[in-house]
């Protein structure tokens, strides 16, 4: 028991504003076929799970494909009316099952899971993360992310749809901020 309260104590601060659950992560169907090459370009956010390491606006990523096959990942964010980014790799984790990507924004931590559940290249994606905490509990996220700065409601719905029926919690997403983006800072 002295083990897990010191577990749940290190680890609170950082699920704090993410959507933990008991038990283990669900294991969601992925996007069939999925063509890394394909993904590659400018994703906007358009909806998420809360998430504490996302507290600005005009969030994007861009994936750019490497000749190792790997992706390099730029993401962005305006806080406090500054543009801040990171940069990060992104690679196929399962050749068998080539929607489960991993991404990794440093070089001394470990791939975090980011798989594509459903993307039609062109319009939209739906995006899940999940970690196991000693499979006692875990913490998630989830994004619907756009080519444009917004979608449809429709689909928007759509995509909540498909995560709630892979058994994910998606009552507390939000809507991303992405107006007046282009402006300047």
């Amino acid at each position: 028991m002295k083990a897990f309260l010191v577990v749940l104590a290190l680890f609170l601060p950082i699920i704090n504003a993410q959507v933990p659950h008991w038990g283990p992560c669900p294991e969601p169907a992925t996007q069939p076929a999925f063509n890394l090459k394909k993904f590659m370009g400018r994703w906007f956010e358009i909806a998420k799970l809360p998430a504490q390491f996302e507290r600005g606006r005009c969030i994007e990523t861009n994936f750019t494909l490497k000749l190792d096959g790997t992706a390099h990942v730029v993401s962005s964010e305006i806080l406090k009316g500054e543009l801040r980014t990171i940069d990060g790799t992104c690679v196929v984790e399962d050749k068998k099952n080539p929607a489960k990507l991993g991404i990794s924004f440093s070089y001394v931590l470990p791939y975090t899971p980011y798989w594509i559940l459903s993307t039609d290249y062109e319009n939209s994606a739906l995006v899940y993360s999940c970690t196991d905490v000693l499979r006692l509990f875990h913490v998630d996220f989830a994004w619907i992310l756009g080519r444009t700065r917004s979608l449809p409601a429709a689909t928007v719905d759509h995509g909540k749809e498909v995560f709630t029926n892979n058994n994910i919690d998606v009552s507390r997403m939000i809507l991303s901020r992405q107006q007046g983006c282009d402006k300047d800072l």
